[in-house]
């Protein structure tokens, strides 16, 4: 079986596991992850005995979403990288994002179903990831947002698409935490289960009756669905999405930047970054961040 420095791949019967592998950083995304899991996914869809694909998180969460550490140095005010000029920051945000774009159609176009396994932290882009995969599956203890556009980001259509455009637009704009019970009222998962074991039980005896399908079945039957949506306008969607990415990546102004953050940054590490950004929005809406409802 192959071997990953960022990911674990592991043979399961008719079943491929794929564990995204950076517990200590709760399973931040970066580059070499990603590429980790795409040459993971293509392998999986070359082998004729694959037949579904599970994605999990190893150790306390699925993903806290892309690794702010891996972007290196940039002005506080502007965000463009040291010695940078602003074509180069906006150059920088497009390449970046298209590589995203691809993934996401990477997996939409896979002919074997992928589910995603969610417990913990699901954040930006984990839970990009998690909505891309075929279906969602999450425990009890799943936190869903995307805190990333309260320091100049930009959302992901796949919102619109999953949970609707009022809902998209709900947590969108401010980043707030979803719960598992929302995540499942709200469209962006399939089923909600008490904890991990139980929710990677019930994938895996899924997975066992989808493999009792003809393979080629299987894979029309994705493409009814996965290109019926491109043909409906889901490529244009996500490609304007990528392309509008760089503008909110580049929104930055003096009352609205990211220079208290990384100050906080600089004198407590991630915890004081993130201190800064959800200071004034606590207490989330749901999950551990919100207040006793009792």
């Amino acid at each position: 079986m192959p071997e990953y420095e960022f990911i674990l791949y592991e043979k399961k019967g008719p079943i491929r596991l794929i564990t995204l592998n950076r517990p200590e950083t709760l399973n931040a995304i970066t580059e070499p992850m990603e590429a980790d899991l795409h040459e993971a996914l293509d392998i999986a869809e070359a082998d004729p005995e694959a037949r579904v694909i599970i994605i999990q998180g190893a150790g306390r969460a699925f993903s806290s979403g892309y690794d702010i550490a891996s972007f290196g140095e940039t002005d506080p005010v502007s965000m463009i990288a040291k010695g940078a000029s602003a074509a180069d920051h906006v150059s920088r945000w497009f390449y970046h994002d298209r590589n995203m774009l691809k993934n996401q159609t990477h997996i939409l176009e896979l002919s074997k179903p992928v589910i995603a396994c969610v417990h913990g932290w699901c954040m930006g882009g984990g839970t990009w990831l998690s909505l891309t995969c075929d279906m969602t599956f999450c425990s009890e203890d799943a936190v869903f947002a995307q805190p990333e556009v309260r320091q100049i980001s930009n959302t992901s259509f796949l919102w619109v698409l999953m949970a609707g455009y009022k809902n998209a637009l709900r947590y969108s704009l401010t980043g707030d935490h979803i719960d598992a019970e929302e995540a499942f009222r709200i469209g962006l998962v399939n089923e909600v289960f008490a904890d991990k074991d139980t929710m990677m039980e019930e994938a895996f005896r899924l997975a066992e009756r989808i493999s009792k399908i003809s393979p080629e079945t299987v894979a029309a039957n994705k493409y009814v669905a996965t290109l019926g949506l491109e043909m409906m306008g889901l490529r244009n969607a996500i490609t304007t999405n990528w392309l509008l990415s760089s503008i909110a990546h580049s929104s930055q102004r003096p009352d609205y930047n990211r220079k208290e953050m990384l100050d906080a940054a600089m004198e407590s590490g991630m915890r004081g970054f993130l201190g800064v950004r959800d200071g004034p929005f606590r207490p989330e809406p749901f999950g551990p961040r919100s207040e006793d409802r009792e």
